[in-house]
């Protein structure tokens, strides 16, 4: 089975292709092209892996070279999106051209192509503040950001071209994914990397939103097996651990690891404006569960440990800033 993971070069895509080809599936990974011919974090990974993946350069906001990045495809997971909330408070547009636009040129192509299988990765941002916990995939969505409201279109999108052209479509939607490669504009890299370098006053926004942390070998498995789902066709589903902590917790846990010494400041530019904070995270994954086998795997203490234990490694820490906001 050949595949195409769109977003490949970042966080989630790149444990997704590494896990892929450790599976056994021939694999295609769409990266953003650039003049410097980086892979993102597909650089990083063993020779023996990469040796093995198919890169295509381009941009998922380009119909025409999307459409041919997916020649040949049995299934595509489309994870190329847009992400940091605080980016998409003033540059809304970009959010619109990637996450809907991008969206739709994946589902454009996959209606051309007759794609066997198409995945479309949401976000728990689309629910906003829980109304009910668990949150599960029966729950409204509230756009309390550009980029929700981009993921709430998208999402949207995929599911009229389910209805309406019968394209085998699943909409998944992880909560909160952390782990190795996690970029700084992240809660938990935040931290870490603030920690690891030496700084004893831990500037963060607001401590008391929680949040359904996942670890990222977790979250890439879960999409495998709803690939391999038939009845999950037409479907949204949540990948979750159905637990939450709050970001004051979560920060002071990893204080407790790496430096007790260290406190915990609030600063102002890193608040979301109040009505768009999103104040409690805590997902669902009965669904999940019922039709596949998965389960997390990694609990919060050990994925922490993994992450925090990547981050040591001097290569690695070096590609963060941990002096600026990361926006």
């Amino acid at each position: 089975m050949k595949v195409l993971v769109t977003g490949a070069d970042g966080f989630i895509g790149s444990h997704l292709v590494e896990h892929l080809v450790e599976k056994g599936y021939k694999v295609r990974a769409f990266v953003l092209y650039n003049s410097f011919g980086s892979n993102g974090w597909l650089d990083t990974l063993p020779k023996d892996v990469f040796s093995k993946i198919e890169i295509f350069a381009g941009d998922i906001r380009d119909p025409n070279g999307t459409r041919l990045a997916m020649e040949g495809i049995d299934v595509v997971y489309h994870l190329a999106a847009l992400i940091a909330i605080p980016y998409s408070y003033h540059s809304p547009d970009n959010y619109v051209d990637v996450n809907i636009k991008g969206t739709l040129n994946v589902l454009q192509a996959a209606r051309q192509l007759k794609t066997k299988r198409i995945l479309v990765t949401s976000t728990s941002e689309v629910y906003g503040t829980a109304k009910y916990v668990p949150i599960d995939e029966l729950h409204s969505f509230q756009g309390q950001s550009p980029y929700s409201a981009t993921k709430i279109g998208a999402d949207r999108i995929a599911e009229s071209f389910y209805r309406s052209f019968g394209m085998p479509i699943t909409i998944v939607r992880p909560f909160n994914t952390y782990g190795p490669r996690q970029s700084a504009r992240a809660v938990i890299p935040t931290i870490i990397t603030q920690l690891l370098n030496g700084k004893t006053d831990i500037k963060l926004g607001a401590l008391h939103p929680t949040r359904d942390l996942l670890y990222v070998k977790d979250t890439v498995r879960a999409f495998v097996e709803i690939a391999k789902c038939d009845k999950l066709i037409g479907e949204e589903v949540n990948i979750a651990t159905q637990t939450e902590i709050s970001i004051r917790d979560l920060a002071q846990s990893m204080i407790n690891i790496i430096n007790p010494t260290a406190k915990i400041i609030s600063e102002d530019v890193r608040f979301r404006p109040e009505k768009s904070e999103v104040e409690r995270l805590l997902g669902s994954n009965e669904k999940l569960r019922k039709f596949t086998n998965w389960k997390p795997e990694v609990e919060l203490k050990d994925g922490l440990s993994k992450t925090i234990e990547w981050f040591r490694n001097p290569q690695h820490l070096s590609q963060y800033k941990a002096d600026i906001y990361n926006v």
